[in-house]
């Protein structure tokens, strides 16, 4: 998950200075900042619990709440604001409304479903793990988009793709486990079928008129 992140970003953001990347605002650096915090906050928890530190992963997985709200508020407002620039560039494009209905609905509000019931059931770990686990891969779309060796913001592959990961990281679940576990059954339910049902939605007269209105 991490090494997608790194590399999706790589060229606009981490290693932006060697690609001769324009500068960008500041609300996208704090946007970049928070939400390195919250992946490397994912690989820190997960050492923890590797190396059976589990007063500190429970400790720090409370703290770690507020980040998590705090990433969902700036990438809520990052996404408003780009929506907002395409379609003053294009004021006729059906693409930003797509964009923004997936990344609020499909994304951050599955991801915030997901986190919660993650708490929830933070002293279940067999739920715990897979529920935090399927809530990072729902985020992944921003990075995935930009990955070099995909199309760019080609929405449908990168859909594609992460269903594949979500996929496999299932399939590979229940090969080791041998048997499907409940708790990834019903999280990869939710984010694929909301990917497909939030894309429908998304592209309805009624929503890209919502967001012209609402942003322009």
């Amino acid at each position: 998950i991490a090494g997608l992140v790194l590399l999706g970003f790589a060229r606009t953001y981490y290693l932006k200075s060697l690609f001769g990347a324009p500068a960008l605002p500041l609300l996208l650096h704090v946007h970049g900042i928070v939400m390195t915090l919250w992946f490397g906050l994912f690989i820190v928890q997960v050492a923890l619990v590797n190396s059976r530190r589990v007063d500190l992963h429970r400790r720090l997985g409370t703290a770690g709440l507020l980040l998590g709200t705090l990433a969902v508020i700036l990438s809520a407002l990052v996404s408003f604001g780009l929506a907002r620039q395409e379609l003053l560039t294009r004021p006729s494009s059906r693409l930003p409304a797509l964009l923004l209905g997936l990344q609020l609905f499909a994304v951050l509000g599955v991801f915030v479903i997901l986190m919660m019931l993650g708490y929830r059931y933070r002293r279940r770990p067999d739920v715990h793990k897979r529920l935090m686990t399927m809530g990072m891969l729902c985020v992944l779309g921003p990075a995935l988009t930009r990955l070099p060796f995909l199309p760019n913001h080609d929405i449908g592959v990168t859909i594609a793709f992460n269903v594949g990961l979500i996929l496999a990281v299932v399939l590979a679940d229940a090969f080791l486990c041998r048997r499907l576990h409940p708790a990834f059954a019903g999280s990869a339910s939710l984010v694929i079928g909301s990917m497909f049902a939030i894309a429908q939605f998304a592209q309805t007269d009624f929503w890209v008129e919502w967001v012209r209105r609402a942003l322009l």
